[in-house]
């Protein structure tokens, strides 16, 4: 909007984690980060979680200069990660728009790779991640205990930690937190029932929450139910603002400046206008 001949910017969001890789997002990149770009997102890290995964998060990353990714073996792909695959996962790594490593974890809850298998790589992947001087990307879904345990005996994190979608209870959130790593809010943080989350929310230290999408899945109210992406975070954004009972703009600042921070990130403010 101009007034008077100069220009105004809308409050500035990041959102930490998406997978404008996967469809039905990747067909549609375009008009996908226009639509955020409108709504004030000025970064998007996206998230590879196997090799051919991950050469199109890269490839959607040199597309856009405010897109950057993240690349590992997601817990589901865990038994793809045979030593030839954490080898070239590895290069994948040092690609310059990669800021972090994930996601990587435990996920007993769907249980597509065995279990010990799971938390081999876990292990291994994490070891990788510090070699290379990344931020750790973690997914734990019904894993919290073992996951916790493997990070807390893997310690410490020089680059830092963040638990993405975060589904934990309060104490895990607390053990995250002791360990340096940053607690993500997704879009469930909308969601009526989901009063634990924004508990979470309310308690934890400002300058450790991020905020994502992890479109196309999780949309927030009022769209739940269609497919998410990345212009949808200001729903969850205004909900943490609602939470922490300060306005809209200090969460964006707040979040903003956290996601910057955590992942090196080059902020082009110049986006955010209007």
């Amino acid at each position: 909007m101009i007034h008077s001949g100069k220009t105004t910017s809308k409050p500035m969001l990041v959102d930490t984690h998406a997978h404008l890789e996967l469809d039905p997002l990747f067909g549609r990149c375009e008009q996908v980060v226009a639509n955020a770009v409108s709504a004030g997102i000025v970064a998007i890290v996206t998230v590879g979680i196997d090799l051919e995964d991950v050469e199109r998060a890269l490839n959607v990353a040199e597309r856009f200069p405010h897109v950057y990714a993240c690349v590992g073996f997601h817990p589901h792909n865990a038994k793809e990660a045979a030593a030839a695959g954490l080898s070239q996962m590895e290069i994948y790594a040092k690609h310059p728009k990669v800021v972090g490593y994930g996601e990587i974890g435990l996920d007993f809850f769907r249980n597509h790779s065995p279990r010990d298998i799971q938390i081999r790589i876990f292990e291994e992947q994490l070891s990788l991640a510090k070699n290379l001087g990344k931020p750790v990307v973690i997914h734990l879904r019904d894993a919290y205990r073992e996951g916790l345990e493997i990070l807390e005996r893997s310690a410490p994190y020089p680059a830092g930690g963040v638990i993405h979608c975060f589904s934990g209870t309060q104490a895990d959130a607390d053990r995250a937190v002791a360990l340096g790593f940053h607690i993500s809010i997704p879009g469930t943080v909308t969601y009526k029932k989901n009063d634990a989350l924004r508990s979470i929310a309310q308690k934890c230290p400002k300058e450790r929450i991020l905020l994502e999408t992890d479109c196309p899945f999780l949309s927030p109210e009022p769209l739940r139910g269609k497919d998410n992406e990345p212009a949808n975070i200001v729903y969850t954004a205004k909900k943490v603002a609602e939470v922490l009972g300060i306005p809209y703009e200090s969460v964006c600042e707040l979040t903003t400046t956290n996601a910057r921070h955590f992942f090196g990130l080059a902020v082009d403010a110049s986006l955010s206008k209007q």
